[in-house]
C-alpha cells in the first residue's frame, strides 16, 4: 500500500469517529471501538537490540555494541530479524486476543541520540558520539526493521527529538541550551538522515531544547516536519506531556500541557496527559481540525502496517522462527563482530587451546546474565555467560570460577559483598585468570532512583570502574602472570596504569547479547580476528571534559577533544595487519565523491577490515572538527589478499557549519583519508 493510499484509508475510517473517540484514538493505550470494527491497539512497544519485554525473543549486543560493529549491513540484517520475530509474536498474540502493552508492531527504537559524554547511562542504547555513525547504523536498523515490502513489516521510531544526552536525574525539567551550529553539526544530522531513510516515528525528548519542551517545541517541528518533510507520526517520551506543566512550568494545567503538544504536532501520547485533552477541547484550547489531523496520521500508520486489510500482510511468519538456528547464528556473529580488541601485548591472544590447563574466570561479570542484556532488552532462551562459553570453547582446560566482587558496593546482600579472597584464590591457582569486569543495568542506565560514590541516577561519576572491582583487579594481577581482562559496559573503562600494564590483553565486549560469552571465548582462542572499533572515545580518569549539563560540543568527543584520550575513536586491534594504498578520487559531482583505495591483509590470519574514510577540512569563517568521518566499508580478506575497496561519501557531511547553523562549503578546500582509523600525520589523503 502507497502513502496516498494509506492516508485515503485513514481518512475514511476518522471521518466516521465523534471527537470523543478521535482523541482517545491518541493515546498509547488506543481502545477499541466496536461499532467500527476497530481493535484496541497499544503503540507501546520496544525492540532497540531485540523484541523486549514480550518474553521470549533473541537478544542481540546492545546498541553501543553494534555501533562497534562499523557495519551497517551487519545492523540492517540483525534489525530485518528482529522485526521478522515481533511479526511472529504478533500473529499469536492476535490470534488469542492479547492486544496489550509491548504486543504492538510500533517499535520505538533506535536511539539515534549523540553520546557526546562517556557518563551518560543510557549511552548503551546509542550508537556512539559521532553524527555519521549513529546516521548511518541508526539507517540502517530503521530500513531493517521496516523491511522493503509493499506494508511494513514494523515500524521503526527515531528518538529522542532533540538534543536528550543527560544528565539522567534532571530530564524532567532540564533546559539543554544547544547553539545553532552545535544543532545542526552535531545533534540532529541523525535525525534528518532517518527521515531520508523513511523512519515511521519520531519521538520527543523529556527536556526542553532552548527554552522549548520537545514535545512541544514549534522551532523542533519546523524542522521535522517543513524543513526534511517528514510524514510519520511524533509521540512523547512516556510521562513527558506531564512534564511540560509539572516539570518545566510552561504550562499551568496538564490540559493546557496536552493543547501545547498537539497544537505543536505532537500526534500520540505515552503517558496520560492526553486523557486531559477532552478538558483542553471543552476549553476550547484545541479544535477539530488538530484533533482529525493527529487521528488520521495515526491510522495512516495502521493502514500502512496492513491492519485494515482482509489478510494481513506476514500473517505467514510463523511462532517458530523465534528457536530459528539461523537467527542464532546471526547472533553469535554480531556479538563476535562488536568486540573490540584494546589490547594484545607481544600477540598473547589467540591462545593455543592446549597450552593452558587451568583457566580461572574471575569477576562480577563471570557468570552474569544481566551484563548479557545490557538495558531494554527481552529474554532469551538460551544465554552463555562468560565462564560457560570458556567451558564451551577449552573443553581440555579445567576452568575455575568465581565472583572476586560484586559490580558495586552495596550490589549484592551483605553475605555476598566480600568475595576478594574467593578470586584471588582462583587466579592464583589457575596458569591463565579471565577477569570478567564492567557493569550492568542496575548501576548504568535510564534515570535510576538512587546515587553513590560511582553513579548519579544512573550516569557515571568517573571512567574508572567501581573500586571494588578495580581492587579486586589488582589483586589478580599480583597473584597471577598470564591476565587477559574482558569488561562489558556500556561506555569507556580506564582499568588504570597497573592492570592495563599488567593484563596481557584487554578486550571490551559492551552488553554482548544472549550469547555474548562464547563470543568472548572464541575471540581469546582465535576462532575470528577481533574486528570490532571504538565508537566512542575512551577517556582517562583524569580527563578534563566539560560538565554534563554543557551541551556544547568544545572539548567533546573526538571531534572537538584536546587532549590524549586513552583509545580513540575507530580504534580497534587485530589479529593480522592491513597496508593501504593511496585513496584515489573516481567520481564526484554535487552530492556525492566516490573514491577508492586497496587494502592488503598482510598478516597471517583471514580477517575483516573495518575501512573507514574521514574527512579533513578547515574554513575562515567557524570552528571545524579535528576529523570527521564520512564512510564506512567493511570488507573481509584473506591472508595476502587485496581488494579495491569503494566508498561514496556523501557531500552533507563535508560541510563546514557557521555559528548561524548554515552548512557552507568549506573554503579551505577538504581532504579525504582512508584507513583502519583516524587518520595519521604519514597518511597520504585525496584532495576533494
Amino acid at each position: 500500500m502507497d502513502l496516498n493510499k494509506a492516508k485515503a484509508k485513514a481518512k475514511e475510517i476518522v471521518s466516521r469517529m465523534t471527537a470523543e473517540e478521535k482523541m482517545s484514538q491518541l493515546r498509547y493505550d488506543a481502545p477499541a471501538i466496536p461499532r467500527l470494527g476497530i481493535d484496541e491497539y497499544n503503540w507501546w512497544n520496544e525492540a532497540c537490540h531485540g523484541v523486549a519485554r514480550a518474553g521470549v525473543a533473541t537478544v542481540f549486543p546492545q546498541s553501543i555494541g553494534m555501533a562497534a560493529s562499523f557495519n551497517p549491513a551487519l545492523v540492517r540484517e540483525v534489525a530485518d530479524a528482529v522485526s521478522t520475530e515481533g511479526r511472529a509474536k504478533y500473529n499469536r498474540s492476535v490470534v488469542y486476543g492479547d492486544r496489550g502493552i509491548f504486543k504492538g508492531l510500533t517499535y520505538w527504537a533506535p536511539n539515534i541520540n549523540i553520546f557526546r559524554d562517556p557518563r551518560w547511562g543510557r549511552g548503551q542504547e546509542t550508537t556512539g558520539e559521532d553524527p555519521f555513525l549513529t546516521a548511518v547504523i541508526g539507517s540502517a536498523f530503521i530500513r531493517g526493521l521496516q523491511g522493503d515490502g509493499d506494508f511494513y513489516k514494523a515500524t521503526a521510531c527515531a528518538k529522542h527529538f532533540a538534543g536528550h544526552s543527560g544528565p539522567e536525574g534532571k530530564r524532567h525539567g532540564f533546559d539543554a541550551k544547544i547553539s545553532k551550529k552545535d544543532l545542526e553539526e552535531t545533534y540532529l544530522p541523525a535525525f534528518r538522515k532517518a527521515v531520508e531513510a523513511g523512519v515511521a516515528g519520531v519521538m520527543g525528548a523529556y527536556n526542553r531544547t532552548n527554552g522549548e519542551p520537545c514535545c512541544a517545541s514549534p522551532a523542533l517541528m519546523k524542522k521535522l516536519r517543513d524543513e526534511w518533510g517528514f510524514q510519520g507520526y511524533f509521540v512523547s517520551d512516556c510521562g513527558a506531556i506531564n512534564d511540560i506543566c509539572k516539570g518545566h512550568h510552561c504550562a499551568d494545567t496538564v490540559a493546557e500541557a496536552a493543547a501545547l503538544a498537539l497544537k505543536a504536532g505532537c500526534e500520540l501520547n505515552c503517558g496520560d496527559a492526553f486523557r486531559h485533552l477532552i478538558d483542553a477541547y471543552e476549553q476550547d484550547l484545541i479544535g477539530d481540525e488538530e484533533i482529525t489531523a493527529a487521528a488520521e496520521r495515526l491510522f495512516t500508520i495502521r493502514a500502512l502496517l496492513g491492519e485494515f486489510e482482509e489478510t494481513r500482510p506476514y500473517a505467514d511468519i510463523p511462532y517458530s522462527v523465534l528457536r530459528s538456528e539461523a537467527t542464532r547464528a546471526l547472533n553469535l556473529r554480531a556479538a563476535e563482530q562488536t568486540i573490540v580488541l584494546l589490547e594484545n601485548k607481544d600477540g598473547f591472544l589467540p591462545l593455543k587451546k592446549d597450552r593452558y590447563k587451568k583457566i580461572a574466570v574471575v569477576g562480577p561479570n563471570a557468570m552474569s546474565r544481566l551484563v548479557l542484556e545490557g538495558n531494554y532488552h527481552g529474554h532469551a532462551d538460551e544465554y552463555i555467560t562468560v565462564a560457560d562459553g570458556f567451558r564451551r570453547t577449552f573443553p581440555e582446560a579445567e576452568i575455575i570460577v568465581a565472583d572476586g566482587s560484586p559490580v558495586f558496593e552495596g550490589g549484592y546482600w551483605d553475605g555476598f559483598s566480600d568475595l576478594q579472597s574467593e578470586g584471588m584464590a582462583a587466579a592464583a591457582e589457575a596458569d591463565l585468570t579471565v577477569l570478567c569486569l564492567g557493569l550492568d543495568r542496575n548501576i548504568e542506565g535510564e534515570e535510576m532512583g538512587f546515587s553513590n560514590d560511582f553513579t548519579e541516577h544512573g550516569d557515571r561519576k568517573t571512567m574508572a570502574l567501581p573500586a571494588c572491582q578495580m581492587k579486586l583487579a589488582e589483586m589478580v594481577c599480583d597473584v597471577c602472570d598470564n591476565v587477559i581482562v574482558a569488561v562489558m559496559c556500556g561506555s569507556c573503562a580506564d582499568l588504570g596504569e597497573k592492570v592495563r600494564g599488567h593484563a596481557k590483553a584487554v578486550l571490551h565486549a559492551w552488553y554482548p547479547g544472549a550469547l555474548g560469552g562464547l563470543a568472548v571465548a572464541r575471540a581469546v582462542a582465535g576462532a575470528f580476528s577481533p574486528s570490532g572499533r571504538l565508537p566512542i572515545t575512551f577517556y582517562r580518569q583524569d580527563n578534563t571534559i566539560p560538565p554534563m549539563e554543557n551541551y556544547d560540543m568544545a572539548g567533546r568527543t573526538y571531534r572537538y577533544m584536546t587532549e590524549t584520550p586513552l583509545y580513540p575513536f575507530g580504534y580497534g586491534l587485530s589479529y593480522t595487519t592491513f597496508a593501504y594504498g593511496a585513496p584515489e578520487i573516481i567520481a564526484k559531482d554535487d552530492n556525492t565523491v566516490t573514491l577508492t583505495a586497496d587494502v592488503t591483509n598482510t598478516g597471517r590470519f583471514d580477517a575483516w577490515e573495518k575501512v573507514q574514510c574521514y574527512a579533513k577540512f578547515t574554513d575562515s569563517r567557524t570552528a571545524t572538527p579535528n576529523c570527521q568521518l564520512c564512510a564506512v566499508a567493511p570488507v573481509y580478506l584473506k591472508q595476502g589478499e587485496t581488494k579495491t575497496v569503494t566508498l561514496t561519501v556523501d557531500r552533507f557531511w563535508l560541510k563546514a557549519v557557521t555559528e548561524d547553523g548554515e552548512r557552507v562549503d568549506p573554503d579551505g578546500g577538504v581532504k579525504l583519508y582512508v584507513g583502519g582509523g583516524q587518520p595519521t600525520a604519514a597518511q597520504s589523503a585525496a584532495e576533494v
